[in-house]
């Protein structure tokens, strides 16, 4: 009996409805009920909770397809270029170190969370990144040696660049999170970084 992996087959809506229903949630900042409002106008009838539970359930699968297809869109210009970063995080009292690869439109690649800011940990995430999104024309990094003794590690140290101001979109991309980090007075969990 062959099995089927299609991820809508326990929902009587159509799937297209359901991609309309989770992107407009997502994209605009609306609230569950003004979704449902909204879609209510246009003919389809449903409650928000059904909007919350579709939001929970595709909206990870919608975000890795953009993701995917977005990446294999960059790779191949000659431009994809990553910055990385580290920064400091407080999470249930105790400080974290959270790495940060980002491309040269401010998009958040990858992000992992260490104890220690050294070589064996800078080596880990560059090969998590490298073995998510493929390899880069260029990686910028600040002034950090465990950066170059990774790279040097797997071969990449001519693909490294650093210096002072290169590294501003990396930077800028920590201030929502460090907005969000004061909204919520610190993270308590792993899950909520």
């Amino acid at each position: 009996m062959a099995r089927t992996t299609n991820p809508f087959r326990w929902f009587d809506s159509w799937p297209e409805v359901i991609r309309l229903v989770v992107m407009m949630y997502v994209r605009y900042p609306l609230s569950l009920r003004n979704v449902e409002d909204l879609l209510f106008e246009r003919g389809i009838d449903i409650c928000h909770e059904t909007v919350r539970l579709w939001w929970n359930r595709f909206g990870p699968m919608f975000a890795g397809e953009i993701r995917r297809k977005r990446v294999q869109h960059m790779r191949a210009f000659t431009h994809w270029k990553w910055h990385l970063d580290e920064v400091y995080v407080k999470i249930n009292g105790e400080m974290r170190y959270l790495w940060r690869a980002v491309d040269h439109e401010g998009e958040v690649l990858e992000s992992y969370v260490t104890k220690t800011r050294d070589k064996a940990a800078a080596l880990k995430f560059i090969k998590k990144t490298m073995k998510r999104h493929g390899r880069t024309r260029t990686i910028v990094t600040d002034g950090l040696r465990s950066y170059g003794a990774a790279m040097k590690e797997i071969g990449a140290a001519d693909r490294q660049a650093s210096g002072r101001w290169l590294n501003n979109r990396a930077e800028n991309s920590h201030l929502p999170f460090r907005r969000r980090e004061r909204a919520m007075i610190r993270f308590r969990r792993m899950k909520t970084l």
